[in-house]
Parts: C-alpha cells; sequence; structure tokens
C-alpha cells in the first residue's frame, strides 16, 4: 500500500514542514542519571514542605477537571510576592513557555532576536521556531555587553538574563534602561536567578512598556518538574504575551504547589537561598584554591573556564556527579578564551554534595592531564 504517508527519505515532510526548522537539533543535553546531579540548577534542597503537602490534599478534581485558564489563583500570589497587580502578570508552562510566547506576540516574520553570549541554549532555538533570526552580541572582559552591539542590527526583541546563564553574572541595571532608550525592540530581562542575587528590574516594567522581566519557579523553589513560569510587563504587553500563550498552560496540580509554595513556603525558600549563597562563595574558594578562576555568580551554580571541560564532565558523570559541560563558547572573557572556550557549570547544594562534586573533578583534571 502506497501514499502520502509512506516511509522515505523525508523529503516528503519537507515539502509541508517550515524551513527555519530543518537545521534545529531537538534540545537535549546529557540527563543521564548520577547520584549527585549538579547539572540543571534545580533546587538540591528539594520542594517546599507547604508545596509537597498542597500536592497530597489536593482532590482528584485537579487531576481530571481542566485548570484555571490562566491561573488567576497564581497570578494573585505572585503579585503579592512581587509587589504589582494581577494585569502585569501572565504565566507559563515554565520560562520556556513565556520566552517563546513573547517572541512569538512581538518578532515579527523575518524579524530579529539580539542577545549576548554565551546565552541560555534555547533562545537562539525560540527565535528560529518563531521564524526569527537570531543575531549574537558578545559579552566583553568586563562580563558585561555593549549596547551598541545589541540595537545595531536593529532587533524586535532583544533578550538579556541577569543572573546570566551560563556565566552567573550580573548585567548593570542601567545598562538595561540604556538598551530601552537606544532601541525600539521588546526588551526580555530573564530574572530566572533573581532571587540569587542581583537588583531586579521588575519595577522598571512600570517605566516602559516593552520591557517583559520573564521569571521561574524551577530555581529557588524548586518545582522545576512541574513547570511553572511567569513574566511581569504592562497590562497591554502582558495581554499580547497571553493571547500567543493560550489557554490551560498551568495545570491544577502545579497551581496549588505554586500557590503554597509562595505564601506558607515562603521562609523555607528564603532560608535555601541563604544556604545557596553561602555554599556558593565556599565553592568558588574552593575552586581558585585549585588554581582555577571561577567567574562571580550571583545565580545558585558556579561558572568555571577549565580544560577539556566535556572529557572532565563525562569522567565526574562516571563517578557519580553530574555538572554541565560548554565548550567553544566564543568570548572576550579572558579566563574563557584561555581554555578555547571550554568551562564548567557546577549547581550548588548542600555541603556534602559539592565536596563530593570537588572530589570527582580533581579525580578527573588528573586523569585528564
Amino acid at each position: 500500500m502506497s501514499g502520502a504517508f509512506e516511509a522515505g527519505d523525508g523529503s516528503a515532510a519537507a515539502a509541508f514542514t517550515r524551513p527555519e526548522l530543518d537545521e534545529i537539533e531537538l534540545y537535549d543535553p546529557d540527563r543521564r542519571p548520577a547520584r549527585i546531579d549538579l547539572s540543571d540548577n534545580t533546587n538540591r534542597w528539594g520542594m517546599p514542605p507547604a508545596a509537597r503537602q498542597a500536592l497530597r490534599d489536593a482532590e482528584e478534581s485537579s487531576a481530571v477537571r481542566y485548570p484555571a485558564l490562566y491561573a488567576q489563583s497564581l497570578k494573585r500570589a505572585l503579585a503579592e510576592y512581587l509587589g504589582v497587580e494581577p494585569s502585569n502578570l501572565v504565566t507559563g508552562c515554565g520560562s520556556d513557555d513565556v520566552l517563546d510566547s513573547a517572541m512569538r506576540a512581538c518578532g515579527p516574520a523575518g524579524g530579529v532576536v539580539a542577545a549576548p553570549t554565551p546565552v541560555f541554549p534555547m533562545i537562539p532555538l525560540f527565535a528560529r521556531m518563531n521564524g526569527l533570526r537570531f543575531v549574537p552580541a558578545r559579552l566583553d572582559a568586563e562580563l558585561s555587553v555593549d549596547v551598541e552591539s545589541l540595537v545595531s542590527a536593529d532587533p524586535d526583541v532583544i533578550y538579556l538574563c541577569t543572573p546570566n546563564n551560563p556565566t552567573g553574572t550580573v548585567l548593570p541595571r542601567e545598562l538595561i534602561r540604556d538598551t530601552l532608550r537606544r532601541s525600539r525592540a521588546l526588551v526580555i530581562v530573564d530574572e530566572a536567578y533573581a532571587e540569587f542575587g542581583g537588583e531586579s528590574v521588575v519595577d522598571l516594567t512600570r517605566e516602559s512598556p516593552r520591557l517583559l522581566v520573564v521569571r521561574t519557579m524551577s530555581k529557588a523553589f524548586g518545582l522545576a518538574g512541574l513547570r511553572v513560569g511567569y513574566a511581569v510587563g504592562a497590562p497591554t504587553l502582558i495581554a499580547a504575551v497571553e493571547k500567543s500563550r493560550g489557554p490551560y498552560k498551568v495545570n491544577a496540580l502545579a497551581e496549588r504547589a505554586a500557590v503554597a509554595a509562595l505564601t506558607d513556603g515562603l521562609a523555607w525558600v528564603r532560608s535555601r537561598i541563604a544556604d545557596v549563597v553561602a555554599l556558593r562563595a565556599t565553592l568558588r574558594d574552593a575552586l581558585a584554591q585549585r588554581g582555577l578562576e571561577p567567574l562571580p555568580s550571583a545565580a545558585n551554580f558556579v561558572f568555571v573556564p577549565i580544560n577539556r571541560a566535556a572529557d572532565v564532565a563525562a569522567m565526574m558523570r562516571d563517578m557519580g556527579v553530574a555538572v554541565r559541560p560548554f565548550t567553544d563558547l566564543d568570548s572576550d572573557i579572558p579566563s574563557l578564551r584561555a581554555t578555547g572556550g571550554s568551562a564548567l557549570r557546577i549547581s550548588i547544594g548542600p555541603r556534602a554534595e559539592l565536596d563530593a562534586a570537588l572530589a570527582a573533578l580533581d579525580q578527573a583534571r588528573a586523569a585528564c592531564e
């Protein structure tokens, strides 16, 4: 039997799929199980006990019925947490969903997305998925970015991450203001790691209708598996992103747990943040004592340029410790240039996990020399 769905070499699919997708590979970092996983910047202390209890107490209807259209209960809890109005908030299935929806809402076909690199790997992919062209602008030796390099391509969307993933570094508040002044673009500021350090720019959304601050509950709040993200902006911008996003994107159990984490669980979350900040300094000191040059970090991870990062990470995983390797990064950061763009990103966990990671790192580096 033959027909339109007959297996072949894929050429038939190319006739009706968008050409922008041809060069996109599935996002597929190494997620093999590890005894200690310090590769994805999630909360190594777990989820807030209040959120866990909220899940235990959930009624069957939370799974059987559709969730709220646009997560109004979550919006109210987030509004209280941030000091904004519910109309300033859009939620999504993780911050990835919000970022994707924002590009779709504000990036015209054939438009340009600009961002400093190294950058969250999904940003160039989201740009291509939405028919946009990605234009990189390099982080400079001072771990900042030249605004002129961002705006010179006349982008429709500018993406900034602070604290930045994967470097952990903070962009100056005035740089974000300057970017808004000198461009016509939607400026997205990704604050996925804002709870761990740096100054939030949520308040600047009152100054510009073109600023969208994107956040997540995957990191400090320990809810990565439930996929809860959100953004703050002017009501007109939020409405456009919400239209692009569609309904039912936050499931009922996720909303229930997130509200509990933002209310009864907030003291627990803040205590774990304090743990991360203290242990982050401990890890940076330990890496420096080993002759490495970790970058300053305001996130829940440390980024350290290192030779043969992929080999070192593979050996560490064989020893039961997962960290995230980066290779061939194009940057003006001196310590990163010295390693040929090779680095490790190590999430912050409890002290015992960091000690195990350092022991594995020592063994892997010795084997790679």
